[in-house]
């Protein structure tokens, strides 16, 4: 990315009419490619800081349980290290979002990962940033919609798209979290880009996805919502 940067840099300093190209002084050009390397590599630097400790963590649940010391231990260390990354993707942010071509998707996903690890008020805020980013190609699709399936969640709603896994304290289990017409969801998600939810919840948390089931939860989740709000009122 640092070399497209300089030959961009140089090439377009050319005058119309064949004259003799005006080459920016080397500084300036050094200049530009300090300033994207440091970026992919605080980028990189940052993804590392907040899933090393988020893996471990992971891998502790599995193991040991989410009750455990193991357990409690990285998500500390991940706690603390979320905190200063999530300053750091601010400040990057603090001017829009970054240029594809710049950062490449691993650094939309480091961004996008920081962010979902952020709380509601922080996720909401920069919510328009990232749609608009989709809007211009500079932001993949199913990047956006994890985002929205998330803050749906938080809401107490149905999410749309599956992205979303919840830990059951009652079963100790993770459960897919209910989901708004499940017999449609496999053509929302190819819709944004992404593959079936039966794959994704095998592959990512050796979940089984059952239609059925999902249909029945839907349900009591609904009803349940209803419930609450005739209570409410």
């Amino acid at each position: 990315m640092a070399i497209t940067a300089i030959c961009l840099a140089v090439t377009s300093c050319g005058t119309e009419g064949g004259s003799q190209p005006k080459q920016k002084p080397v500084t300036e050009i050094h200049e530009m490619k300090t300033f994207t390397v440091d970026l992919v590599a605080q980028l990189d630097s940052i993804w590392i800081a907040e899933q090393g400790p988020l893996r471990k963590r992971d891998a502790m649940f599995k193991k040991y349980g989410a009750d455990s010391e193991q357990y409690a231990k990285y998500q500390a260390i991940y706690e603390r290290n979320h905190v200063v990354n999530e300053a750091k993707i601010k400040k990057i942010l603090a001017d829009g979002w970054p240029e594809l071509q710049v950062i490449g998707d691993m650094g939309n996903r480091t961004i996008c990962n920081v962010l979902q690890h952020s709380d509601y008020e922080t996720r909401m805020a920069y919510l328009p940033l990232m749609k608009q980013a989709v809007k211009d190609g500079q932001l993949s699709a199913p990047l956006l919609v994890r985002a929205e399936d998330r803050l749906a969640t938080d809401r107490g709603e149905l999410q749309i798209y599956g992205g979303q896994i919840k830990y059951d304290p009652e079963t100790k289990s993770l459960e897919l979290w209910p989901v708004l017409d499940p017999e449609n969801i496999d053509k929302r998600r190819a819709a944004v880009g992404l593959g079936p939810i039966a794959e994704f919840l095998k592959e990512r948390f050796d979940l089984e996805w059952n239609l059925e089931e999902q249909l029945q939860r839907t349900e009591a989740f609904v009803k349940a919502k209803e419930k609450a709000a005739l209570k409410s009122n």
